[in-house]
């Protein structure tokens, strides 16, 4: 309850009074039923204007400390972001991927649909990158279609690093629904894995026209800022990021 009256009361018709989002294809998410939005990433807003262009529910996985803060301001901040169809997730740890995954299992299960950035992380200059597999693995392991979807404009309204921009009329563009059923059975393949992952990201690239780059998003990240640094300073380049599942906590 508490979720319609954030989006359609409050939220909803603020951000589209200002802003007045543009919706392509949105006959292509199901009424009713489980699917896995899987979308590319450039601003801190996406989680905002995606699924507002949507009647249904739309979850994501969000950090734990969003809902674990105390004091009046801890009790708002769950509020706003249990209401916005976050779930909690404890990001420390070697097991923070699987508990992703279970969250996102649990919401497909449900008939949910269930909203992921499988490039991992916001994309620093406004290009595609690499995504990372776990949108795979867990399009197979619950059985139900994958619906690609670009977002664009963000980035003018909060630029990375800014809380906020300038006001621009955001597009969000769904997909058709991608069907990975031909791979059942090979969830633990982990060139299926990329494979598949692969194809999710090239109809993003192609939905978006953004430019793809084949690295993922948060190792070109660690480059940028290297490459900002004085010379001489001593510090390596982080390493390749090993992650692979992409169930970015906001």
């Amino acid at each position: 309850m508490f979720y319609w009256l954030l989006k359609w009361v409050l939220l909803g018709p603020l951000l589209k009074l200002v802003f007045r989002p543009q919706t392509e294809g949105a006959e292509n998410v199901p009424t009713e039923g489980p699917a896995i939005l899987a979308s590319n990433h450039l601003s801190y807003v996406d989680w905002m204007f995606m699924p507002l262009t949507l009647p249904r529910r739309v979850t994501f996985v969000a950090k734990a400390e969003y809902f674990t803060s105390p004091g009046i301001k801890g009790w708002f901040q769950k509020k706003f972001f249990s209401g916005a169809g976050q779930v909690p997730i404890d990001r420390s740890g070697a097991t923070a991927a699987e508990g992703a995954l279970s969250a996102a299992t649990r919401i497909l299960g449900e008939g949910g649909l269930f909203g992921i950035y499988p490039e991992g992380t916001r994309s620093h200059d406004g290009r595609l990158y690499r995504g990372k597999t776990g949108v795979a693995r867990l399009a197979l392991e619950t059985k139900v279609p994958v619906i690609p979807i670009a977002v664009v404009g963000t980035d003018v309204v909060a630029p990375p690093g800014k809380k906020f921009g300038a006001v621009t009329r955001p597009i969000v563009r769904f997909g058709k629904p991608l069907d990975f059923s031909r791979y059942e059975g090979l969830e633990n393949d982990r060139f299926i894995l990329r494979s598949i992952t692969d194809e999710i990201m090239y109809e993003i690239m192609r939905l978006s026209g953004q430019e793809y780059v084949d690295m993922y998003a948060t190792r070109a990240k660690a480059l940028d800022k290297e490459s900002r640094k004085p010379a001489g300073d001593g510090t390596d380049v982080p390493g390749a990021d090993s992650g692979t599942t992409g169930l970015k906590a906001s």
